[in-house]
């Protein structure tokens, strides 16, 4: 059995050399991303991708064999048809495996895989790619080229976000709490959300913590507001809360830090209500960080699924490569997604989300735009 391993910038190159010099009895062990070092004394580093694939060949006859004395030719062709059983029993496995695993043909499959390896929930991703599919009506037994199935993954991505909101300023009330587990980012996403509509579209912003149970997130807060010369209130109980609200009535936008808990901790939310109201005229923005697992963010949603959840932020887009969650979120819970901060720099490192913006984070890396 022949092994090699091929390494290219993306999974379509990869599987190009495959075919090129395997043809189409190639199978696929493994395939992984790895990153190479590049540039000025190898400081930075490219991610490619890196295919292991194998090929079985026809074992020939050894000319040499018709020397050998009977007895030991008779015992050598034991030993290689025992070998040579044992490679094609592997083959076989490997092929039944194979079969199991890929249920579309290989260039849909490895569109549906990069998908799955975004961490898009499976029966979303099945979905977007059957409709891909039926969007291309087979033609002499022609599949489309690459290109077009990764284009039109995006468009059957960015197709069913346009049911989504995502304007992030376009608010309806001119209070926003901000809730979320600790470590989200809540306090520096405040931030930002401030300078933007402080120096972008110069409303008067006015800033309440009620995370008193941090003492470094207080002084961050205050940090900001000195520095966008914006007023700040503490809230340690309702009572300090309305008295906020009610000081700032003459402002444009007030902001409200709240604070971060263990998420599967359902009296976080309980201590939520105590402080903090959810009415008609507050809007509720839930701040979540792509740096956690999909499986853990679906389920923080469900947690704070029962209040009335205006947008989602989603945070860390800068820490992590996986950005599945977002659509799982927006589709599943059919959820408005307001903002994607990308980095700690205050006011710089937050963009408004879209259905375009959400596909590029996905596939931007496999396809043009």
């Amino acid at each position: 059995m022949k092994v090699k391993k091929y390494v290219a910038p993306t999974m379509p190159e990869a599987m190009k050399k495959v075919r090129q010099e395997f043809g189409t009895e190639a199978v696929i062990l493994n395939s992984r991303e790895v990153k190479k070092k590049s540039g000025f004394l190898g400081l930075f580093k490219k991610r490619n991708i890196e295919v292991i694939a194998a090929l079985d060949p026809q074992p020939k006859p050894d000319k040499k064999q018709e020397v050998v004395t009977r007895p030991a030719a008779a015992k050598n062709r034991q030993a290689e048809d025992h070998v040579i059983s044992e490679i094609r029993q592997l083959k076989n496995l490997v092929k039944e495996q194979a079969k199991e695993q890929f249920s579309y043909p290989v260039d849909y499959q490895e569109v549906y895989d990069h998908l799955l390896n975004q961490e898009i929930d499976a029966d979303l991703a099945k979905e977007i790619i059957d409709n891909v599919i039926d969007k291309h009506p087979t033609k002499n037994n022609t599949a489309p080229v690459y290109e077009t199935i990764w284009h039109d993954t995006r468009c059957e991505m960015e197709s069913r976000l346009a049911a989504v909101r995502f304007a992030g300023n376009a608010n309806d009330g001119k209070v926003i709490q901000f809730v979320g587990p600790t470590g989200v980012g809540k306090t520096t996403t405040i931030a930002k959300v401030a300078a933007s509509n402080v120096l972008t579209y110069k409303k008067r912003v006015a800033l309440i913590t009620a995370d008193t149970y941090r003492i470094a997130a207080v002084e961050q807060l205050k940090t900001y507001a000195s520095i966008l010369n914006v007023p700040l209130k503490i809230a340690y109980n309702a009572e300090d809360y309305q008295t906020a609200i009610r000081e700032f009535a003459s402002f444009d936008l007030i902001l409200v830090d709240t604070a971060g808990r263990n998420f599967r901790d359902e009296k976080y939310v309980q201590e939520l209500k105590e402080i903090v109201h959810f009415q008609e005229s507050i809007e509720t923005y839930l701040v979540l960080s792509l740096t956690a697992k999909s499986n853990d963010i679906m389920e923080i949603y469900n947690q704070f699924d029962h209040l009335p959840i205006k947008k989602i932020i989603f945070t860390k887009a800068d820490e992590t490569r996986l950005f599945g969650s977002i659509l799982n979120v927006a589709l599943k819970k059919s959820a408005d997604v307001a903002f994607i901060t990308n980095g700690q720099d205050v006011p710089d490192d937050i963009i408004e989300a879209s259905p375009e913006v959400i596909s590029d984070y996905i596939l931007g890396d496999y396809c043009d735009t």
